[in-house]
Formats: structure tokens, C-alpha cells, sequence
């Protein structure tokens, strides 16, 4: 026979109260139980005394091999620290994010690793002409000096385009 040092719930609706109980795993949660070892009522604060242990007894069924839930253990550890170990995350898949959280977890890190190249990007375009915008100032002189007859044959030319459209208007005027 497996024992268990665990909770048995008592109390009304949405007012628990908890014996801890030296039962057989196999039998339910509230069901039969061979001895009572002590209570835990969640609803008082933290500093009265939520949980109460008889040590002694809990000594004597642990030696008979009777193993507490994790809950249990924590209680018995905080009870007595050198005598009972409890580590915690002795269920690491428990901690786990389910599989869509997961999926939106990838999907955001995608994402980021996408906005991170396109940074490292404008980021190497902006200093590749910073290095070599020293070397291309000269033919942009030299480029200046070849643009400026452009522009000048422009601007001859918009005073040309202007004049049709000054003639429309003066016919609007007249009729």
C-alpha cells in the first residue's frame, strides 16, 4: 500500500479548508484517510497560523514510507527546513506556455529578427556612403559646373510655357 501525506478539502463553497490526512493514494481526495497530521486554512492571513503540522506525527509516518504531495512538502519544509527537503520545479512541463502562446512566441521573434537585419541594413547603407562620400564630392563639383547651363535652358523654357497659358486666360476674359 502507497501512502500519501496530503490535503483533504472541507469548508463550504468558496470558503476551503484543508486537513492535511495519511491516506492511501488510491483512495479520493476527500474520501477515507488512516490519520490526521494537520490543517491548513487559506483563509486566514499570512502572518496568523494558516498552516499547523504535528511533526512528530509526520516523522513517524514518513519513516513507514508514506511520501507528501508537492504542496504538502512545501508546508513540511517551511515547517522544518533540516529535516525536510523540497526543491522547487519538480515539474518543468507544468511551467510551460501552451502550444498557441508558444506559436505567437515564434511568430514575435520572427519578427524581431526581421526589424533587427533591416536596422543592421540601414545602418551598414549609412555608413558605406559616409565612407565613401569624401571620394564623390569632387565630380559632384564638377557636376555643379555641367548643371547649371541645364537649369538656365529651363528656366528659358518655363517663361515659354507660361505664355500659352497667360493667352487662355486673356481669352476667358474677353468672352
Amino acid at each position: 500500500m502507497a501512502l500519501k501525506i496530503r490535503m483533504s478539502r472541507g469548508g463550504s463553497k468558496k470558503r476551503p479548508f484543508y486537513r492535511i490526512v495519511i491516506s492511501d493514494s488510491r483512495s479520493p481526495r476527500d474520501g477515507r484517510f488512516i490519520d490526521r497530521v494537520g490543517s491548513y486554512n487559506p483563509m486566514l492571513p499570512k502572518d496568523a497560523e494558516r498552516v499547523k503540522l504535528d511533526l512528530e506525527k509526520i516523522a513517524e509516518w514518513y519513516a513507514k514510507g508514506a511520501r507528501p504531495t508537492d504542496r504538502v512538502a512545501r508546508f513540511m519544509h517551511e515547517a522544518a527546513p533540516d529535516t525536510y527537503a523540497w526543491k522547487h520545479g519538480d515539474n518543468p512541463n507544468k511551467g510551460k506556455p501552451g502550444q498557441k502562446a508558444q506559436e505567437r512566441l515564434a511568430e514575435k521573434a520572427e519578427k524581431e529578427a526581421e526589424l533587427k537585419a533591416a536596422e543592421e541594413e540601414a545602418k551598414a547603407a549609412a555608413a558605406a556612403p559616409a565612407e565613401e562620400a569624401p571620394a564623390e564630392e569632387a565630380p559632384a563639383e564638377e557636376t555643379a559646373a555641367e548643371v547649371a547651363p541645364a537649369e538656365e535652358a529651363a528656366a528659358e523654357a518655363a517663361p515659354a510655357e507660361d505664355a500659352p497659358a497667360e493667352a487662355a486666360e486673356d481669352d476667358k476674359k474677353e468672352g
